[in-house]
């Protein structure tokens, strides 16, 4: 897709992109997604998921306003609503051609936020397998803190993938969790969950740890599922149900090298698990990604990320436990 056909500027070429976008439901459960290629300016190459983007445009008249956080330059009315515009290349750390803001904008929408982000320019929409997705490399740099996942297209290209939660957390402070009232006998009770932002486990640790219940983790989906079936597999050898280890498991849907829909479905499919609820847990709150969360067997979704809405979805779950 050339960067003609993804920049819109009239609401019918951007209803275009959506019903694109929308289409592509299909595509969560086959372990792959799409992502808009973007740049900043740099040699670098960033890609965002498709279904966390609502619109492109070109970059709109922003209407400055005081006591911004770093990196959003104003405000902006989009068909009746005000939302924020952040400068990407800012938030990262990294300095336009020129001290240019971007000549595109993303209008993203995740974890209940609107959000316009500036980028020098929009590339094409491609497909990558999550499985040749992996974590990026441990390198200091200002920009990596903001970058989820790395991939490979075709030709050789890096792409580093976006994390949107740092993005919002770092430029409007992480949410906060309030008084949440722990669970009676949450010291015998388990949960484990998988998620691979950093801030969104800690913030899930938070949570977990206010209700009073035991907790393990993983990263990404392909370490969850091993470590389940290290788990299952050593229940049985002793005679017992791995339901006696985890009273409920907790999946995030975008994670590298196997997304939560797919990580469900095993789950779901392998008897070792029966009756252990899986609660899907993500920052992309459609109802097309609620669709896909039910159809492979999500026993509960939770848009990210509200405290006391997590916990009171967790509550019933774990109370089979007892």
């Amino acid at each position: 897709m050339s960067t003609t056909s993804v920049v819109s500027n009239t609401k019918t070429e951007e209803s275009g992109l959506l019903d694109a976008v929308d289409a592509r439901t299909s595509l969560a459960g086959s372990n792959r997604m799409e992502i808009l290629l973007f740049s900043l300016g740099t040699s670098e190459t960033f890609g965002i998921n498709v279904f966390k983007v609502r619109e492109v445009s070109v970059a709109p008249f922003i209407t400055k306003a005081p006591n911004m956080p770093t990196g959003v330059e104003g405000l902006i009315s989009l068909r009746g609503n005000v939302i924020p515009v952040l400068s990407l290349a800012k938030v990262l750390g990294l300095s336009m051609p020129g001290g240019s803001l971007g000549g595109s904008m993303m209008v993203t929408e995740y974890s209940k936020r609107t959000l316009g982000f500036l980028v020098e320019g929009v590339d094409r929409i491609v497909r990558v397998e999550w499985d040749k997705v992996r974590a990026p490399d441990n390198v200091a740099t200002t920009a990596n803190a903001f970058i989820t996942a790395i991939t490979e297209l075709p030709d050789g290209k890096l792409v580093s993938i976006l994390d949107v939660e740092t993005v919002l957390a770092n430029t409007f402070g992480d949410a906060v969790v309030g008084a949440i009232a722990p669970i009676a006998g949450g010291h015998d009770l388990n949960i484990f969950f998988v998620d691979d932002s950093a801030v969104a486990r800690r913030k899930i640790t938070e949570v977990l740890d206010k209700l009073g219940v035991k907790h393990k983790y993983a990263v990404n989906g392909l370490e969850a599922w091993n470590r389940l079936e290290g788990m299952a597999s050593h229940a049985a050898h002793a005679g017992r149900h791995v339901g006696e280890e985890m009273d409920v498991i907790l999946v995030d849907a975008e994670m590298p090298e196997m997304d939560g829909y797919v990580l469900t479905r095993k789950i779901k499919a392998d008897p070792r698990f029966d009756g252990i609820p899986v609660v899907m847990h993500s920052s992309l709150s459609s109802e097309a990604n609620r669709a896909m969360g039910k159809q492979v067997g999500v026993d509960a979704y939770v848009a990210k990320f509200d405290a006391d809405i997590l916990a009171d979805t967790l509550r019933p779950l774990l109370a089979r436990g007892h």
